[in-house]
């Protein structure tokens, strides 16, 4: 059975998209851990970090700095944090959000009750920052 990221990416399940390219996509995660938290994800199902090709690797990081780089112009916070865990669903995947402390990556700090508005807003103001930076092929409408 499909993980629920590829759910996601084929259209199952709705997704709110920042980035689409032949390799990956990233798309905000519906329990953040901070304003724009961002989920990059291959496109292909592997599920452990460790296995992913060189080239897979390096891409999917390429794709979370720049996604990090719009979220710092947009966002306050003292860094952008990167996160590998890989527990909670068996498909690699790089969460990238603002983070003021270590706190910031703990299960305290998720937010299950953030409302879609907000979610809609911050995938746009992405989206638009990921443009305005030059990445329009790779920015999805919505």
């Amino acid at each position: 059975m499909a993980t629920v990221f590829t759910q996601i990416i084929n259209g199952d399940i709705p997704g709110r998209f920042i980035w689409k390219d032949e390799k990956a996509v990233a798309f905000l995660t519906i329990e953040p851990m901070g304003e724009g938290h961002t989920l990059v994800v291959p496109r292909e199902e592997i599920d452990h970090w460790i296995d992913l090709p060189a080239d897979l690797n390096a891409h999917l990081f390429d794709v979370a700095q720049k996604i990090g780089q719009a979220q710092s112009h947009l966002f306050t916070a003292t860094k952008i944090g990167l996160m590998i865990a890989g527990l909670e669903v068996p498909h690699t995947h790089l969460h990238v959000y603002p983070v003021n402390g270590l706190a910031d990556f703990g299960p305290e700090a998720v937010d299950r009750n953030v409302d879609g508005a907000t979610l809609d807003a911050h995938a746009e103001k992405l989206r638009a920052a990921l443009r305005e930076a030059g990445w329009e092929e790779f920015v999805p409408e919505s």
